[in-house]
């Protein structure tokens, strides 16, 4: 598990439907000076999208192991030309293209091994469908008045009264009132 064993995370004191909504009240909060570890966003009904990015080839795989392998060169030539200081600029040059070399092997291989299996480029997600803003019990309070205010300016007028009108084509009907099942007939044997 991430992030080691769960936490108290408070009591709900808003919901959103954005991530970007639950930060704005956390802002309010903060700037309510309600203390920052009091407050957790909690996402629920998490669910993960992979975004597809890209076609996967030898060629891309080549220029993706290419950049990595320009990090591993710098490493590898800053602790070699820190080793010795007076290395020449060559020395730096060259550790850097074996560190490409590398890299785009590397990648190339991993390339090839995997290549069955998975011919594309991704970016992985979590979402979530609706997002909690929640405080613990000992700034509660306070939270509930400074978003209390915030959202009662945030809300419109009362809502429009509920129309008695037929339901419309593939509208879902929920049944307030159900009927009564009818008693069981003591007269007929079973």
């Amino acid at each position: 598990m991430m992030g080691g064993a769960p936490q108290d995370h408070g009591e709900t004191i808003a919901d959103f439907a954005s991530y970007e909504g639950a930060q704005q009240a956390v802002s309010k909060l903060i700037e309510a000076e309600i203390p920052a570890k009091d407050i957790a966003i909690v996402g629920r009904g998490l669910r993960s999208v992979e975004r597809v990015t890209g076609r996967l080839g030898y060629a891309a795989a080549a220029r993706s192991g290419a950049i990595n392998g320009i990090l591993l060169g710098l490493l590898f030539s800053a602790i070699f030309v820190l080793g010795t200081p007076n290395a020449a600029l060559q020395v730096f040059i060259g550790v850097m293209l074996v560190g490409i070399a590398l890299g785009m092997l590397m990648s190339i291989i991993t390339y090839s091994i995997i290549r069955r299996r998975r011919d594309y480029t991704s970016i992985t997600q979590m979402i979530a469908e609706d997002y909690e803003v929640t405080v613990l019990p000992r700034s509660l309070a306070r939270a509930r008045e400074v978003l209390g205010r915030a959202q009662a300016a945030a809300q419109p007028a009362a809502p429009a009264p509920i129309d008695d009108a037929p339901p419309q084509y593939g509208e879902r009907i929920t049944d307030a009132h159900p009927a009564p099942e009818p008693a069981p007939d003591e007269d007929r044997p079973a």
